[in-house]
């Protein structure tokens, strides 16, 4: 029996997922930019009365607004353990949960472009 960041005796590996890019998707309507900003910001408003711990939430905040690399640099100093890929799911070395839903992750495939941005 080891902990959550052992490695897998089997095969070797880290138990620690890498950050992959997240699959599209599609809002249950088209939304504009501003409207996907103001969904984002109300999300890390109040994200850390879900629990788990704010420096986490920070990282976490942090990682889906950087590039790739960046963001897996961003969670692997933070201590943050990747469940999915897309980093809809973390947790933290304590155990705690931390879920994303899509819209913070990346954008909807029907987002409205504004000609101007």
């Amino acid at each position: 029996m080891g902990c959550i960041s052992s490695r897998d005796k089997t095969t070797g590996a880290d138990s620690a997922k890498k950050i992959r890019k997240p699959k599209p998707w599609k809002h249950t309507e088209a939304i504009t930019r501003e409207q996907l900003n103001r969904m984002r910001e109300e999300f890390w408003d109040t994200a850390p009365h879900y629990g788990g711990r704010q420096e986490i939430w920070d990282a976490l905040r942090a990682a889906v607004e950087a590039e790739l690399s960046m963001a897996q640099a961003i969670v692997d100093s933070a201590g943050v353990i990747v469940q999915n890929p897309d980093l809809t799911v973390c947790y933290d070395e304590r155990g705690a949960k931390y879920e994303l839903p899509k819209y913070v992750v990346s954008e909807p495939t029907n987002l409205i472009r504004d000609n101007n941005s």
